[in-house]
């Protein structure tokens, strides 16, 4: 895999622009792209994502929830990557999952990862991904030798941690330290990614608001303010009724909701969602849809759409009430609060494999939204919203939620606590250096000529398969003249070759190695250490345990009976 190396300069304080992460994405390197709500992470992450398909590049979209995934049109990277729901690996299950041949055929072909909402997996998940990509890769780069990009916000909801209810008997392969936030990682330093910090504003207009915001994120907030603040306080029944209601806990939302639809004559229109496909998928997609596997629905009942539909004229968040059903099929029409008349169908859900669907839910893409959560509301944009922080327990939750809204004069707040305002201190110190790299990162693209730039994008593109989108000549004369040209294209024709392979090269291997690739049993580990220690020949070892020379050699050192050596051989362990 071709790497892009860039080393930054010293800092001038230039901003980063979309354009310019975007051109810093197609060069392959390894990219941190972070920024303030409403700054364009998402835009310029689907910008990437459309040039990736043109040029034919093998890719994998996930993030770190299932709403989230939803979003942008992806899966976890729990469900992409095979770790499931685990907490935690140990050698044994991290060998399980590398031969487990699913696994294997949907995270081979891929050249570029994409993890969204970074700021919600944990330093643990990220290097258990990480340990499974080198394995399955069989590449000992970060990831596998992936191009890693990690999108998210530190500022928002931090990962949710679950206590850990077994106990600690397994072999603990990842010794992170005590912080729960993913770039304290040990493999977010070896990636060393570019950190590109998005700061100009898309959502927000509203200057006294942006303060505001801004005062939150920087820990400045003062009376002014809050003054600002209190002066959008209201009380619940003087609250409007058709705007969305933003609380901390589920069962604020439930009441609500519940609530609101109850006082609404006549009976309820019933809408069931359907799913096609695997088990474990589908469960994923309900987790990560807005929409609710049972709606209901009366005339006057406030929803929002939960999918993006530009066609149609809605996007996820946009907001109306129900104003009739169609008398022929039962579908609502909607009138939102532009005045815009749409008449909702049922739309798809899908996680895809490249072009592949895999599974796939059916259900009106909308909800009830007298109320959601704030959880369920990052990555929304709303024209209105009543808030209560009255019981906000976690840093970031009353940031989040007040940058959901576009202005001030679109928020309505109930109540806060002392937390409320508060983000959480160890990313205050943190985000000074995101920005100083992202400034020095800025300055080096704005200093490279475009010949280079563009020679390092096109290179990305052969390393990766893909087909570039003109002639190669164009760019390359004085290689064309030495007869370059027709060797990339020999190097992108065998590199495009050997992205298509497929699970059908393990039956081929198995028939000498009958164990290849295959988990290592606790019996096999004690059969290698015994026939080692009696000097037996690794090739003899490799006979008797049905595996190839090469995974018996990285199991002893894996086992401490083996040390890789400075040139890449491994020499026995001095024991004495």
């Amino acid at each position: 895999m071709f790497y892009a190396k860039i080393y930054p300069t010293k800092s001038k304080n230039i901003p980063m622009q979309q354009s310019q992460v975007l051109s810093i994405l197609k060069t392959g390197a390894n990219v941190f792209l972070t920024g303030e709500p409403g700054s364009g992470k998402t835009h310029t992450i689907n910008e990437y994502i459309a040039y990736l398909r043109e040029r034919g590049i093998e890719h994998a979209i996930t993030a770190s929830t299932g709403i989230a995934a939803t979003h942008i049109g992806g899966r976890t990277i729990h469900s992409w990557s095979g770790i499931g729901i685990a907490s935690r690996l140990d050698s044994y299950a991290i060998d399980k999952i590398v031969s487990n041949e699913h696994t294997v055929k949907r995270v081979s072909p891929a050249k570029v990862l994409i993890i969204d909402e970074v700021s919600m997996l944990s330093s643990e998940t990220l290097s258990m991904v990480d340990a499974v990509l080198r394995g399955i890769k069989r590449n000992p780069h970060p990831f596998g030798g992936l191009q890693i990009i990690l999108v998210g916000d530190f500022f928002q909801l931090p990962p949710i941690m679950r206590k850990e209810i077994e106990s600690d008997k397994q072999a603990d392969m990842f010794t992170e330290n005590k912080s729960i936030f993913a770039y304290n990682s040990s493999v977010w330093n070896k990636l060393n990614p570019l950190v590109c910090y998005l700061t100009e504003q898309y959502r927000q207009d509203d200057e006294e608001f942006l303060n505001i915001l801004n005062a939150i994120r920087a820990n400045s907030f003062e009376d002014k303010h809050l003054q600002s603040i209190n002066k959008r306080k209201i009380e619940y029944a003087k609250a409007p009724a058709d705007v969305p209601k933003l609380f901390s806990h589920n069962l604020d939302v439930d009441r609500v909701n519940d609530e609101m639809l109850g006082r609404l004559p006549g009976r309820p229109k019933t809408f069931f969602m359907s799913a096609h496909g695997s088990k474990l998928l589908i469960e994923s997609l309900k987790k990560g849809c807005l929409s609710p596997e049972k709606l209901l629905l009366k005339k006057g009942a406030v929803v929002m759409f939960t999918k993006n539909s530009l066609q149609q004229g809605f996007v996820n968040g946009t907001l109306g009430v129900v104003e009739d059903f169609n008398f022929l099929n039962d579908n609502p029409i909607i009138r939102t609060r532009s005045g815009q008349k749409i008449e909702a169908e049922p739309l798809e859900w899908a996680i895809k494999d490249n072009d592949q669907t895999l599974a796939t839910i059916k259900q009106m893409p909308l909800r009830l939204a007298w109320a959601i959560t704030v959880h369920k509301s990052q990555g929304m944009s709303m024209d209105e919203a009543v808030i209560d922080l009255g019981r906000v327990f976690e840093y970031g939750q009353g940031y989040v939620a007040l940058s959901r809204v576009r202005r001030l004069s679109g928020v309505h707040l109930l109540g806060y606590n002392s937390r409320s305002f508060q983000v959480h201190p160890e990313i205050l110190e943190k985000d000074k250096d995101f920005r100083g790299a992202s400034d020095a990162i800025a300055q080096t693209f704005s200093e490279l000529p475009a010949e280079e730039l563009e020679k390092m994008l096109n290179n990305f593109v052969i390393a990766c398969g893909g087909k570039l989108s003109c002639d190669v000549n164009r760019y390359h004369p004085a290689e064309q003249r030495e007869g370059k040209v027709y060797k990339n294209k020999e190097k992108e024709i065998s590199l495009r070759q050997e992205g298509k392979r497929t699970q059908s090269k393990f039956d081929e291997i198995r028939k000498k190695y009958p164990n290849a690739y295959r988990p290592w049993e606790p019996e096999q580990d004690a059969i290698l250490e015994k026939l080692f220690l009696e000097g037996v020949p690794v090739s003899d070892i490799a006979k008797t345990l049905g595996r190839k020379k090469g995974a018996i050699t990285s199991r002893l050192v894996l086992a401490g009976l083996l040390e890789d050596g400075d040139n890449g051989h491994a020499i026995p362990v001095d024991k004495t």
